[in-house]
């Protein structure tokens, strides 16, 4: 037989057996039994050995694993992986739905929604068809480079079915390990006296980041897909549903339970529906995914900050479990927050073992009156965070003493600082500021992290050890660090050294918003900063503004305003400021489009209770539009909001004659200017 008839066999045979892949995996509708289907896999193998020149990488005999590699590789990718809010309750997915269609000006929308498996997320890039790329979402600007293992999973297409994708494909889903798998996996580690895995998210994320992809291999992974990345020469339909649809017919697995539904109603039912069916499914998941499906309303409805307005995550009750407190310390926070922890008898809640949990602060403990030896109830709020939700009461010790936060520790205990719990705040805070060593540390890290200045390779074990070695003392002092100083340090390297010099260097060149945001000033995340930037274009006219300025910036209220002014008016912040554009940090202004916001110049009061927005809302979209809110009615005063039950300033403004609007009238203004 001549090599073009075995060519032409080999790639019969390839076809056919990713149909029959297709109607196993993504149809469950198979043709064969497995004992034909191993046949014909078996007969590629052959020639395929018979012929190594023949062999492709989207062949399904390379799924069993490449050699072993040294490290993962890092991804930067092209479109963010966003994270999303999420709901815990009915009342905020009608929240969600009402903000969705309030921003839309329609009365209800179409949602697609899905099971949210408990797995790892992952993007796969195609070229002309075939996998080139698949990465871990990291921290959703980069991730690890795991192609050699997504190649293994049986429910990724090596090359795409059909005809008509893009030249550029790239596909979001998730890893997840089925719980058969799972089970079967650690029921053969315990019979081999094996790690056995906590639970199917970690073997799934354990198993994919193997170094040897023959390991992954053996491993019961499979894929799910939610949706698209980055997308080039080339077209898909205009909503989701359709494109899980044609993704489908390319030869991904998209998950069975997705469905269409309309409004709040249809969600909140098949919240329900996904409920009532979850211990019955083949995977584990920790809630249901809510997403509009049209995405022309998507671009309407935009971004806040690095979460979709357009997509929400209704969480299933987390899991709760019964432990002792052994112990209540405190922690010292970036600004100085003195965060109260429980140390807690080892408990397993919601798949993991919990030692410790949040008490948030001084009156969060006194609420639920916390004590040392207490039995009490400990939840994985969102599935993610330990807290102590409630104390057992009848099982509480005769011997036990209230914790007082603010008397146990009237000084900083990293510091010796006193301790300040200003009145009407929850929150008791060091005064120590950049004095003290546990702030100096978490103030360098969000400096240097990803999302501020990126100092790359500088780890939060290294900054402790600069800290603790009175090498360095704030942010600015970083640039001062030399390569001799760095190679002493344990753990350290020439090389490793020289690495960290090289991106120091390279994170002098940055963006305002990234500085503003680095400097790790209250309440200032990265949309707020990036706000600021763009309001103001250069850091002098920012440090210059006053409160009211400040205001004038969407997303900044009086509080946030009052922590921006008051950060530019301490000497400290001021010298670090200055050494940092001293040792050479710069970047573009940013150009500011002169802009008068719909109702700048007016004042509205607010007064009684309404039925859509509570005061707070009202007042931050009131504000975005450039408008004051004010506490009190006078000839000033633009206009009255009425809502029920309105008191002595509805009666007020009719005095004097200020316009009055109810509930109706507010709503239309925000939606007509917003």
């Amino acid at each position: 037989m001549s090599l073009a008839s075995h060519q032409e066999t080999i790639t019969q045979l390839r076809d056919e057996i990713n149909r029959h892949n297709y109607l196993y995996y993504v149809l469950d509708a198979p043709e064969i039994p497995d004992g034909e289907y191993d046949r014909l896999l078996r007969e590629l193998q052959s020639l395929e050995a018979q012929h190594p020149e023949l062999i492709t990488i989207d062949s399904p005999t390379q799924r069993v694993g490449a050699a072993p590699i040294a490290a993962f590789g890092t991804v930067r990718h092209r479109l963010p992986m966003l994270s999303l809010d999420n709901a815990f309750d009915d009342a905020e997915v009608v929240a969600f739905d009402r903000r969705v269609c309030e921003r839309l000006a329609v009365e209800a929308v179409e949602y697609v929604a899905e099971p949210k498996l408990d797995g790892l997320a992952i993007s796969i890039r195609y070229e002309r068809g075939q996998l080139v790329q698949a990465a871990t979402r990291g921290d959703g600007e980069s991730g690890e480079d795991v192609t050699h293992n997504v190649r293994t999973i049986p429910t990724v297409p090596l090359r795409l079915m059909g005809s008509g994708w893009p030249e550029l494909l790239e596909v979001r889903g998730e890893v997840y390990m089925p719980t058969a798998g799972f089970e079967a996996f650690n029921h053969r580690a315990r019979a081999s006296d094996e790690k056995e895995f906590v639970n199917p998210r970690n073997a799934a994320a354990g198993s994919l980041r193997q170094l040897d992809p023959r390991i992954t291999a053996t491993r019961p992974l499979a894929l799910f897909c939610y949706g698209v990345g980055e997308v080039l020469a080339g077209t898909l339909p205009d909503n989701h549903f359709a494109i899980l649809e044609q993704l489908k017919q390319w030869g991904f697995c998209i998950n069975p339970e997705i469905r269409r539904v309309s409004g709040v109603a249809g969600l909140i039912e098949y919240f329900a529906m996904i409920g009532e069916k979850r211990a019955a499914l083949a995977y584990e998941i920790d809630g249901v995914v809510y997403k509009v499906n049209s995405l022309s309303q998507r671009e309407t409805l935009g971004f806040v900050s690095r979460a979709p307005r357009w997509a929400v995550a209704h969480k299933f009750p987390a899991q709760e479990a019964v432990t002792t407190v052994l112990n209540i310390v405190v922690q010292v926070g970036r600004t100085g927050a003195i965060t109260p922890v429980a140390r807690l008898e080892p408990v397993f809640v919601g798949g993991v073992t919990v030692s410790n949990a949040t008490l948030h602060n001084a009156d969060e403990v006194q609420r639920k009156d916390v004590r040392v030896g207490d039995t009490v109830i400990v939840r994985r709020a969102g599935d993610v965070i330990p807290e102590v939700v409630s104390v057992v009461l009848s099982k509480r010790p005769g011997d036990t003493l209230p914790f007082d936060l603010v008397k146990k520790y009237p000084a900083c205990p990293v510091c010796g600082s006193a301790v300040i719990k200003p009145e009407g705040e929850a929150v008791a805070r060091c005064s120590g500021g950049l004095y003290c060593a546990a702030q100096r540390k978490e103030a360098i890290k969000h400096f240097a992290s990803r999302r501020a200045v990126d100092i790359d390779g500088l780890g939060d074990k290294l900054i402790e050890q600069l800290v603790d070695s009175d090498i360095i003392h704030d942010p600015a002092d970083l640039y001062h660090l030399t390569q001799e100083q760095l190679a002493k340090l344990e753990r350290m390297a020439e090389k490793s050294a020289a690495n960290i010099i090289a991106a120091l260097e390279q994170s002098k060149t940055t963006t305002l918003a990234r500085f503003l945001f680095g400097l790790g000033i209250r309440e200032v995340g990265e949309a707020t900063a990036q706000a600021l930037a763009n309001g103001f274009g250069n850091l002098p006219a920012i440090m210059a503004a006053d409160e009211t300025r400040l205001q004038q910036t969407p997303d900044v209220g009086p509080i946030v305003a009052a922590h921006i002014h008051a950060f530019f008016q301490q000497p400290h912040n001021l010298e670090v400021i200055n050494k940092l554009l001293a040792a050479g940090l710069h970047w573009s202004d940013v150009e500011v489009t002169e802009t008068v916001l719909p109702l700048s110049g007016q004042t509205v009061v607010l007064t009684g209770t309404m039925a859509t927005l509570s005061r707070d809302q009202a007042k931050e979209r009131l504000q975005a539009l450039g408008a004051k809110v004010a506490g009190s009615v006078s000839k000033k005063t633009s206009f009255v909001v009425a809502g029920a039950e309105a008191g002595s300033k509805l009666t007020k403004a009719e005095a004097l004659g200020v316009e009055v609007m109810d509930e109706a009238g507010l709503l239309a203004l925000l939606q007509r200017h917003e």
